[in-house]
């Protein structure tokens, strides 16, 4: 297990990177970080994720005016856009296969669609919902890319439409966010948190 001493260390060393150097990622850590997003957990085990690696680097000028400019996008190894799959997993087809993958007896797997067809019918946006669970894995990524020495910088500012259409995302998903990784080329600004007494109420 990882010792909680280096475990905090990463998280201090973890911060909102605002421009890379131009090394590039060794691609066994990249798959590492990609790796850990693809095992981090989701509501109802329903993986709501899928990572599009952009490398190529004319892609990445493409992108930049659609990201209000940011230096992130161009000067990263690897922007990661993380699209959420935002019609499918309420689709019957694909909540089914999810669910029958873990070997469910007939009554487990028809409890398990009820209690989730429920949960679904009564949210307010499964957009928001479904765009939820992608951050999960995002802080994943960017907590364990830390671990190895990876920089990172999660991007919500962009402009949806153009953006998903330039990256031939379809209508039954969005965008959710973008993650350039990457090394950091200037030092590492001072971090601001509120006190663990301020956040942390115990009842």
């Amino acid at each position: 297990m990882i010792g909680k001493e280096a475990l905090m260390e990463s998280l201090y060393f973890r911060h909102a990177c605002k421009i890379f150097d131009e090394k590039k990622i060794p691609k066994e850590d990249l798959e590492f970080v990609l790796e850990v997003g693809r095992l981090s957990p989701s509501s109802f085990g329903m993986e709501h994720w899928r990572f599009v690696v952009v490398q190529d680097a004319k892609l990445k000028i493409a992108m930049r005016p659609f990201c209000w400019d940011q230096k992130q996008i161009t000067t990263c190894s690897d922007l990661i856009v993380i699209v959420s799959k935002t019609d499918k997993v309420v689709a019957q087809e694909y909540s089914n296969a999810m669910f029958m993958r873990r070997g469910l007896t007939v009554e487990h797997f028809e409890n398990y669609i009820t209690r989730y067809t429920n949960f679904t019918y009564q949210l307010s946006s499964i957009k928001e919902w479904s765009l939820k669970q992608c951050y999960l894995a995002a802080a994943n990524m960017m907590s364990y890319g830390a671990m190895v020495g990876i920089d990172s910088c999660p991007i919500e500012g962009f402009e949806k439409e153009p953006l998903e259409e330039l990256l031939g995302i379809g209508h039954d998903e969005d965008i959710a966010l973008l993650v350039p990784f990457g090394y950091r080329i200037n030092p590492q600004t001072p971090k601001f948190r509120l006190s663990f007494e301020e956040i942390v109420e115990y009842r």
